[in-house]
């Protein structure tokens, strides 16, 4: 009996121990392991993910600058992959039968039950082709995206482009998913989250021959997609393309504010590209052969990027900097003999009359003037030392938005540089450096580092007499007419607006002034033109063209720089095209009597001319 009942025990145990692996091993298959689910939903649903419409982009007028056009993405679920006429579907999506295997095991190391994008952005002709054979083909369909348009062709780096997500974008935002698009530059990065929206999601019921039968649960794991907001930007196209016209076949950059709100009228970099470029399957043929452009470097901002010496135009802050400490007056006059000289140095300068006061210094851009001007305010004797009133000069100079960024809504600005006092003694290796080591810094040279959007502020200051609002890109988003509260506030810099008057009339006689007045090409009938000249020495070739602007005097609408590298003289090209875009942006038109200059700077090619004189000497 006892033995009986031992057996019994030990059957029980047994059945008991065997119906636990059965639990334990459906509960390992239905909770834990999800692959026979996943199979068995992915053979009976499709799962469709819905892209938002992008936010649009207009200019400052409305005029549409960026939308949206449909695309199409082949996706696979390899899982649902059967054997298929592999050259009949090479021929309609367009790839040999070799891309088509590695695509397919590239998508199975993805995975074998969720979609993978197969094929990116096919046309629009392909597609139509391919939806009526579709059925041929269990384990791709085809999904719905929206491609960016630019009905203009300008302002690429302003507005930026889109491309894939990597890793680290998935990573950092759980938002994306792998083949999700992203801005990479310009406005649609900077405003990425306003204008992407959100992603919807479909799903539906699918047959063996991978065919929609209907909705999913009547819809009930629906979600809309929710469009992107639009965005109105502060940019004015028709300057812009106009801008771009006249800095064709020349490398530099122009920046033009609205100096009463710090709005960024025109931003451009050249050479540029065409923002088209970056859209369809030839983007990444299209961004190879410009980022391997070494000579040109389309890509390169100039405008945000480029780090320039300043040249002259920084006289006007040395000038500002000047009055307010109480080092000269607008009487003030200093002699010019062809230049700076003292013992063996010399900083030349060229021939006009001597001596200048302020007013006249600026209109002559007189190097001496302001080399004793730059020394008197370094060697001031209220300051312990050449250091501490450097600190002190550098203060004022920073007030203005130099060596730093100014906070714009765009990426990849840059600070420039304004070196400290310890850069000098650095350099110099003596901590007891003198005025005259760096008086290049007085016409601004030596290692001085502006970029034109700081050139551009600056300018805003004066034009404001004392203030300027962080330039920025977006007038509105959406509905919402209010922006940034930090682009509303002025910032002010470290001169009392009693100052600028004076340097004002100096940039009046640079445009308008009879005695060899170096801006008079920016001269525009009706309108009182402000400017500054500027030719800045370049070790490496021909000097760069610069011009700062501002007009009418009062009541300024628009404030500009141009830097046109290896133009030789400011008055050269700079002056004639700030001239040109600013009669633009106030009348509208160019007058008759501007058209020969217009024609001259749409003509000039400072890229070419050197492969032209190459090729005149080897005839």
């Amino acid at each position: 009996m006892n033995n009986y009942s031992n057996r019994r025990f030990i059957i029980g145990g047994i059945f008991a121990f065997v119906i636990l692996i059965f639990i334990i091993r459906l509960f390992n298959l239905q909770i834990v392991n999800d692959k026979y689910k996943l199979s068995a939903e992915s053979n009976s649903q499709r799962r469709v993910i819905q892209y938002a419409a992008r936010g649009l982009i207009y200019d400052r007028n409305g005029e549409l600058l960026v939308y949206n056009q449909a695309a199409y993405d082949v996706m696979i679920i390899p899982r649902q992959v059967k054997t298929f006429d592999t050259l009949d579907f090479c021929y309609l999506i367009g790839i040999d039968k070799e891309d088509v295997i590695q695509r397919i095991k590239k998508a199975k190391k993805h995975s074998r039950y969720r979609s993978s994008i197969f094929i990116k952005q096919l046309s629009s002709e392909r597609y139509a082709v391919l939806q009526e054979k579709l059925y041929k083909y269990p384990g791709f369909f085809v999904q719905t995206r929206t491609l960016r348009k630019y009905p203009h062709h300008n302002a690429a780096h302003t507005l930026g482009y889109l491309g894939e997500v990597n890793d680290r974008h998935i990573k950092k935002d759980k938002y994306y998913s792998q083949g999700d698009y992203i801005g990479k530059s310009g406005l649609e990065n900077t405003y990425e989250s306003v204008l992407r929206g959100a992603k919807g999601l479909k799903v539906y019921w699918v047959d063996v021959y991978n065919r929609i039968k209907g909705s999913f649960h009547d819809g009930d794991l629906d979600r809309n997609a929710v469009e992107g907001q639009n965005i109105t930007t502060t940019l004015d196209i028709n300057l812009q393309e106009y801008g771009e016209e006249l800095m064709q076949n020349k490398k530099g950059g122009i920046v033009a504010i609205d100096p009463k709100t710090g709005e960024i009228l025109v931003k451009l970099s050249s050479p540029g590209y065409d923002p088209e470029m970056f859209v369809g399957r030839a983007m990444s043929k299209n961004y190879s052969e410009l980022a391997n452009n070494d000579t040109l470097r389309p890509l390169f901002d100039r405008s945000m990027m480029a780090t320039y010496p300043p040249g002259s135009i920084f006289k006007l802050v040395h000038a500002l900097i000047a009055l307010q400490e109480g080092i000269i007056t607008p009487q003030t006059r200093f002699k010019c003999h062809n230049g700076y000289h003292v013992g063996n140095f010399t900083q030349g300068c060229h021939e006009h009359r001597s001596p200048l006061n302020l007013r006249e210094s600026i209109q002559h851009s007189c190097n001496a003037y302001y080399a004793n001007t730059f020394r008197n305010i370094l060697d001031a004797p209220r300051f312990g030392s050449v250091s501490e009133s450097y600190t002190n000069w550098r203060r004022h100079i920073t007030s203005f938005g130099f060596g730093g960024k100014l906070g714009t809504d765009l990426p990849s600005e840059l600070t420039g540089f304004i070196p400290k006092s310890s850069y000098h003694a650095k350099q110099l290796k003596t901590k007891n450096w003198k005025s005259l080591n760096i008086v290049s810094m007085a016409i601004g040279q030596g290692p001085l580092l502006i970029t034109p959007l700081q050139m551009a502020n600056m300018v805003s200051c004066i034009a404001n007499r004392g203030y300027y609002h962080i330039p920025h890109i977006v007038k509105s988003i959406g509905n919402d007419n209010t922006i940034d509260p930090k682009f509303l506030e002025k910032k002010q810099t470290t001169i009392d607006a009693k100052y600028f008057e004076p340097i004002i009339d100096g940039m009046d006689l640079v445009v308008h002034g009879e005695d060899g007045s170096t801006g008079k090409s920016a001269a525009i009938k009706g309108i009182r033109v402000c400017g500054k000249t500027g030719t800045v020495e370049n070790p490496h070739g021909d000097d760069h063209s610069v011009f700062v602007a501002f007009a009418p005097r009062e009541n300024p609408k628009i404030a500009i720089v141009v830097y046109v590298e290896n133009g030789v003289w400011g008055s050269r090209y700079a002056a004639p095209i700030s001239g040109l875009m600013i009669e633009k942006y106030l009348k509208g038109e160019i007058s008759d009597n501007k058209r020969y200059l217009e024609k001259r700077m749409l003509e000039a090619d400072l890229i070419h001319i050197e492969k032209d004189e190459e090729e005149q000497n080897k005839e």
